[in-house]
């Protein structure tokens, strides 16, 4: 079987490079080389910024693939109808196994993302930015690229900037759960729908678009639209970052303009050369079969054509060795497991498909393959945040996508082949094993005053659990960087004041300078035969 994917796979580029431009120099482009490989970039009025986003045709590159000029206008006008100053955020989440674009981009190039964020910041008059991230690397780096600008979170600068560490979960990745985390609650969609543009961050109209997003608006700002454009359909201009893994030879993530034939890029990952299928858009995408893999090209339009999303831009063949539904169990009981359990078709829904799946693996028969598609049909539609209706959407592909094995399965009881397990998820337990950056802190409760209220736990309950006592559990590790906002509230809002921040021994305090991760592998060039 896979294993998880790197933080940092090897990465590549068909063409000339755009956000990956630099990457044969460095592992990391820090802020001096950064400005020596792009050059300055000089201010823009937010309809300036506007009209550039709208003249590249620039859309959200987490999935959703929303307009970005239209949410800048939104964001502007709602600022200054309510007169408040809106802020800015970043959206480095990626929280799907099989996404590492974002993360690829926030480790070597964290300076063109703030680039795009910084641009739009000036233009609406922000004054708050914050970076969501969930990954060790990716705070480390993000948080060393602020340092190097002489950006924090202090009070009296012009621009307040910081990073918000949520838990690496897919439905922490939402825009809901990323606004709801920064105001202060559980990274976990909201269940009711509100415009970012409208209220967001402490109720300011707030610009929340994906890592990419931004890195693309900085480099269409230094180059001018025309000279953007020249690259990539003339529909769909410039290029995108892609992750393809699953049956590949060389997982990578790479670099490509639109219109690129789908199977160039297979090939360059050593995928089959006739792939069973090809699951497109990451887990809440879609398969498409053989055929489409040969006609299509990397865009939106073309990949929706033949049935395919580009979504965030994860591409994950399968080989004919492999049985497809065993496949896309593995993904369903992921996909199961990650329910925020805050409504039903998310909590009994997801685990009910996924167990139908595997009764008609196990030979169910027909009527299990009819509950199945009962039980999809009913999750759509119904939830409090996207997972649902993209999980929906993964089975429902599934079951349409191979419909041979499926008849196998349901006829005869199976299709004769294993599953080698090809696409990539976490090890068990990866939540306990996340790294996290040390703050130097520890919590300390004092149980002369302690009275067992509990409120700690519900704040923080990565760090305290109640015990079977009635009395919290505190954990003897240094509270994490990303948790210090939520360790403080706790000892604020304790009602016996039994709870304080003290510093940790000294052997699990912080180095000074944690160190910057490192990929082992650097951009390399491709059309030209080189290594």
């Amino acid at each position: 079987m896979n294993a998880p994917l790197p933080d940092v796979p090897e990465v590549r580029v068909v063409g000339l490079p755009q956000l990956t431009q630099g990457f044969d120099l460095v592992e990391r482009l820090d802020l001096q080389m950064h400005l020596k490989v792009h050059g300055p970039l000089e201010p823009m009025t937010g309809e300036r910024l506007a009209q550039l986003a709208e003249n590249i045709s620039l859309r959200g590159r987490g999935g959703a693939g929303f307009p970005f000029h239209q949410k800048l206008r939104a964001v502007a006008k709602a600022a200054i109808r309510r007169g408040v100053r809106p802020v800015v955020v970043i959206n480095a989440s990626e929280d799907e196994p099989a996404c590492r674009k974002d993360t690829v981009m926030v480790n070597r190039a964290p300076h063109l993302i703030l680039d795009g964020a910084l641009l739009a910041a000036e233009a609406l008059g922000a004054r708050t930015l914050v970076v969501a991230v969930t990954r060790n690397s990716t705070e480390v780096s993000m948080r060393a690229a602020l340092a190097e600008r002489g950006l924090s979170d202090r009070r009296g600068q012009q621009l307040r900037a910081r990073v918000q560490r949520n838990p690496e979960r897919m439905v922490s990745g939402e825009a809901s759960a990323i606004i709801r985390a920064i105001n202060g609650g559980p990274a976990l969609p909201p269940g009711r729908r509100e415009r970012a543009a409208e209220s967001g961050v402490g109720g300011a109209p707030t610009l929340l678009s994906n890592a990419e997003t931004f890195a693309q608006l900085a480099v269409a700002a230094r180059v001018g639209a025309r000279r953007y454009c020249h690259a990539g359909l003339e529909s769909e201009p410039g290029t995108v970052m892609l992750t393809v893994s699953g049956a590949v030879a060389r997982p990578m993530v790479l670099e490509v303009p639109t219109g690129v034939p789908l199977r160039y890029v297979l090939q360059l990952a050593g995928a089959p050369p006739v792939p069973q299928g090809v699951l497109t858009g990451g887990y809440h995408g879609n398969w498409i079969d053989a055929a489409a893999t040969h006609d299509a090209v990397i865009s939106r339009e073309s990949l929706a054509n033949v049935g395919g999303a580009l979504g965030a831009g994860a591409i994950l063949p399968i080989g004919p060795e492999t049985c497809p539904l065993g496949e896309a169990q593995r993904v369903a009981n992921w996909l199961a497991a990650e329910t925020a359990g805050q409504c039903g078709p998310c909590k009994l829904g997801l685990p009910a498909a996924a167990g139908g799946l595997s009764d008609v693996i196990n030979g169910g028969g027909p009527a299990a393959l009819e509950a199945l598609r009962e039980v999809t049909q009913a999750v759509k539609g119904r939830g409090a945040c996207k997972h649902p209706d993209g999980s929906a959407r993964f089975f429902a592909s599934t079951l349409s996508a191979f419909t041979d094995d499926l008849a196998a399965h349901v006829l005869h009881g199976g299709c004769g082949r294993e599953t080698t397990g090809v696409l990539p998820l976490p090890l068990p337990g990866y939540e306990e094993a996340a790294e996290s950056i040390p703050s130097g802190e520890k919590l300390a409760i004092d149980w002369t005053l302690c009275k067992g209220h509990g409120m700690c736990a519900e704040i923080v309950p990565e760090l305290i659990r109640m015990g079977p006592d009635g009395f919290p559990t505190v954990a003897e590790a240094a509270v994490p960087t990303h948790l210090q906002g939520r360790a403080q509230r706790v000892v604020r809002r304790c009602p016996a004041l039994a709870i304080r921040l003290e510093q940790a021994p000294a052997e699990r305090r912080p180095k000074q300078r944690p160190e910057l991760p490192s990929s082992g592998s650097g951009r390399k060039a491709l059309g030209s035969g080189r290594g």
